[in-house]
């Protein structure tokens, strides 16, 4: 493991007044100056500290300190002593192998003084109290209303007459250490002893002392003094950083892994021995601060062992961004190649049982390079467990250790056995007993070990009865006098059946009863002592009590649900396929016709018959006719007929005459009709028939828009919206009955309007109608030469008619600055006078127009038009 330097800068300057609290920590030690008979002059000094990045107040300029005889608590001196010096402790330059490191600075301040004493029995304590310290210290509540004790002892002659002669241990450990939060990290309290007693090293309880009415009294209080109250959760005056923190009781060296980061009083105390008595004992208290940091370190646990397999999975327990590379050793040249890893957390499977040491290096030949090792035990086969036998509490329990290991012996045990209403439920034995003192869930945690390391938990819930479970198959029976049945329960243990009547087998679970009368017999379950019971009744008949339903009527086809009261607890019902179960209580009759069902009710050997007869008569038979489809506002014709005694139609809306079979039916959508006729012949339902009136959609007739041609030029036509077409008149027409005949025409006439009746699947029509002209002239596109745009419905648009045209290539309009103010390609579509919306004044406009006519020749013309206002 690689050592961490630390530099120190101290300095030194002119004390300066302080007006609160929020010390850090602090220490007392003396010196003997001098001794004159009994009287011995020690130079005292306070050392208190505070933390450079603090926002409370500076130390105290002067410090009130006194001195109580150790034995009557006496107070012999007292003074207010003067800061005598400050010094600043500074961390200079912090590892480079420690990522984030934080800053640690103490500002120390010094209070020293001569005091000349008497010697005496029992020796003096000298003490400062300050209150209070800082705030959010982490295993402390309440910590800045907490304050702070600092004390010296001065020996007496009670073991020793040349106690008092003495110097105290002093505290010579550097105090600007790094400490980085869950990392391993080392700190020195040690002390060093002018007479060269013996020293010795322990975490102690620090003391209060102060108020925050009186943070500094004026003289301290006596001995004895209060303990800090300690926040709980692991910390305490013995381990004020938690469980994984020791002290070397010879060298004063805290070591281990870090608590979270944060701040944590820790008291050392250190006790002068001499000539194997202990004479004296000095306390350091410091906060100490664990930082948000890590260092560039391999750590591992000093060992491992596996019990189950051969296989573990290894890390470095302090991980830091500062490692860049790891190179593990297994020490098991048997696996050959995997006896080596460069992963940060390899898993590796041992070639065998037995002892192997495991070595990480980080940051091979790097800086910040770092090594360590660990011992790895491999003893796979060690199964843990344990029985229990009893499981009345009234009696004791016995725990059965029944652990197996492949691998050395089961050496020991460690009971408890989850009593809470004592501390004592707990046993070192094997195969211990507890008696518990109340029935319920107890956990059982067991704890076992072996020889070779190996160690395990088995936590097992034990419930403890203050009766046996008990049950019986069933708590009430039905037999026939001449039966015998057999009674069943159902526990572990003891049974017993009472009264002894008509009963063999009286102590077992299923003992047989005959019974003459109703009787019921109770079961008693007796187990390690506790006992419960239940009871069974069996209830005894001479003869089956049954009583059916009335003969009834159904319509033909229908089920028919069959009823009986009985006290049977067996039914068969026949013929079987007629119904739905023939071995219940009431099944439902299925045959659909007229059928006698007979029922045979049992109980043991005594039974019952019985028959239901079930008359079936047709449903009336209804006809609506068949179904028809009607043109869109059409009337349809319905022709219903029927052999019952009345009928209805259903729903009556748009029929002519609902109280008729062949009313007329004039629905606005596709509707169903349902005829229903009904009789008195003894089928309480209607039969029913339905009939579909299926309203086609409306025809939307189109034969296209009016247009224009010139003579010979051929005209395509394009009607829609039927599947059959006819075209009135056929004059010019290649086809008057398709939707898209060819139109020519020689000139006789100058126009002519065409009707085309459009046709649906079922022979529905309706008419649409076309307009042409034809022009005797040569393929042309026609443009006004003024337009009106007022909104009076006559010339409002410019637009260009052309004629014989394939196609306008565009139709455009300009200003007379050469603007474009309108562009189309569609015959027809024209300008009303605005540009982006705003209507133009009177002016004369430009028009051009490109096209192709209906023989592809291109086209071209211009000319003007003029806007009137």
């Amino acid at each position: 493991m690689k050592r961490i330097l630390l530099f120190i800068s101290i300095s030194f300057f002119l004390s300066v007044p302080a007006f609160a609290n929020h010390i850090t920590g602090g220490e007392m030690f003396y010196t003997l100056i001098s001794q004159n008979g009994n009287d011995y002059t020690y130079r005292v000094t306070l050392k208190l500290y505070r933390d450079c990045f603090s926002t409370g107040a500076q130390l105290d300029a002067s410090a009130p300190i006194a001195i109580y005889d150790r034995s009557t608590g006496v107070m012999v001196w007292s003074a207010s002593i003067p800061r005598t010096q400050m010094a600043t402790l500074n961390l200079g330059s912090p590892d480079p192998c420690i990522n984030n490191p934080p800053a640690v600075c103490y500002e120390v301040g010094y209070y020293s003084f001569d005091v000349t004493l008497p010697g005496t029995v029992s020796g003096y304590t000298i003490a400062y109290q300050r209150c209070c310290r800082i705030a959010g210290i982490n295993n402390l509540i309440g910590s800045s209303s907490v304050g702070a004790t600092y004390t010296a002892e001065i020996p007496g002659t009670l073991f020793l007459a040349t106690a008092p002669a003495n110097n105290s241990a002093r505290f010579i450990g550097t105090d600007t250490v790094v400490v980085c939060a869950n990392n391993a990290f080392s700190y020195s309290f040690a002390a060093t002893d002018d007479d060269g007693d013996a020293l010795s090293y322990s975490f102690c309880d620090a003391f209060t002392g102060g108020t925050s009415s009186a943070p500094a009294p004026n003289p301290p209080s006596g001995p004895p003094y209060s303990w800090v109250p300690y926040s709980g959760g692991g910390f305490n005056g013995s381990a004020p950083l938690g469980s994984t923190i020791n002290i070397n009781t010879s060298t004063g060296l805290l070591s281990g892994i870090a608590p979270a980061a944060g701040i944590y009083v820790v008291t050392v105390c250190v006790s002068e021995i001499r000539n194997g008595v202990t004479i004296a004992t000095q306390r350091k208290d410091l906060q100490i601060k664990v930082g948000d940091c890590d260092r560039a370190t391999a750590t591992l646990n000093p060992e491992y062992i596996t019990c189950d397999g051969y296989t573990l999975t290894f890390a470095n327990n302090t991980p830091s961004a500062l490692i860049n590379t790891y190179n593990w050793s297994f020490g098991d040249p048997a696996s050959g190649a995997n006896n080596i890893s460069t992963l940060a957390t390899p898993t590796h499977t041992f070639s065998d049982t037995g002892v192997y040491t495991i070595k990480l290096v980080t940051n091979l030949n790097q800086p910040c390079s770092d090594s360590a090792t660990a011992i790895v035990k491999v003893y796979p086969g060690f199964f843990p467990g344990f029985t229990s036998a009893g499981i009345c509490y009234l009696n004791p329990v016995q725990f059965i250790d029944t652990t197996r290991t492949v691998y050395g012996t089961v050496n020991s045990w460690s009971w408890n056995f989850g009593d809470l209403t004592t501390l004592a439920d707990t046993s070192r034995q094997q195969h211990p007993t507890w008696q518990y003192p109340g029935p319920g869930p107890k956990t059982i945690n067991f704890i076992v070990t072996s020889s070779k390391g190996c160690i395990d938990t088995v936590t097992q819930v034990l419930d403890l009865l203050d009766k046996p479970p008990l049950s019986v198959a069933f708590n009430d029976t039905l037999i026939c006098i001449t039966d015998n049945v057999q009674l069943q329960a159902i526990g572990s243990g003891n049974f017993s059946w009472t009264p002894l009547v008509n009963i063999v087998n009286p102590n077992t679970a299923t003992p047989t009863v005959n019974p003459t009368v109703t009787t019921t017999y109770t079961v008693e379950l007796e187990n390690s002592g506790c006992r419960n019971q239940d009871t069974v009744r069996v209830r005894v008949v001479g003869f089956v009590t049954l009583n059916e339903m009335a003969d009834t009527t159904i319509c033909a086809t229908d089920p028919v649900q069959l009823q009986i009261s009985s006290d049977g607890l067996q039914f068969q019902w026949t013929p079987a396929p007629a119904v739905s179960n023939a071995t219940i209580q009431n099944p439902v009759g299925i045959a659909g016709n007229t059928q006698t069902y007979t029922v045979t009710a049992t109980i043991g050997s005594c039974r019952a018959t019985r028959d239901i007869n079930v008359f079936a008569v047709p449903y009336p038979v209804a006809n609506a006719g068949n179904d028809t489809t009607i043109c869109y506002n059409t009337p349809g014709q319905l022709n219903g007929s029927h052999n019952g005694s009345s009928f209805t139609w259903t729903p009556v809306n748009y029929l002519s005459n609902p109280t008729i079979l062949n009313p007329v039916a004039t629905p606005p959508r596709t509707t169903q009709y349902v005829l229903s006729s009904f009789d008195n012949r003894g089928c309480p339902k209607p039969g029913h028939d339905t009939v579909l009136v299926t309203l086609l959609p409306r025809i939307r007739p189109f034969a296209g828009r009016d247009t224009a041609v010139i003579i010979g030029q051929p005209l395509q036509f394009n009607a829609e919206g039927g599947v059959n077409y006819l075209w009135t008149p056929s004059t010019g027409l290649s086809n008057p009955a398709i939707a898209n005949p060819i139109g020519v025409y020689d000139g006789s006439f100058d126009n002519i309007r065409y009707r085309v009746d459009v046709f649906n699947a079922a022979g529905c029509s309706d008419s649409a109608f076309i307009n042409v002209k034809i022009f005797k002239t040569a393929p042309s596109i026609f443009v006004p030469t003024a337009f009106t745009p007022n909104n009076d419905g006559l010339n409002d648009v410019i637009r260009p008619i052309a004629v014989g045209m394939r196609e306008i290539k565009y139709f455009r309009i300009y200003n007379r600055w050469g603007q474009m103010v309108f562009h189309t390609t569609t015959n027809g579509q024209g300008w009303d006078g605005r540009i982006n919306g705003s209507q133009q004044a009177t002016n004369v406009f430009v028009w051009m127009v490109s096209a192709t006519d209906y023989l592809g020749n291109p086209y071209f013309r211009k000319g003007t038009v003029t806007l009137i206002r």
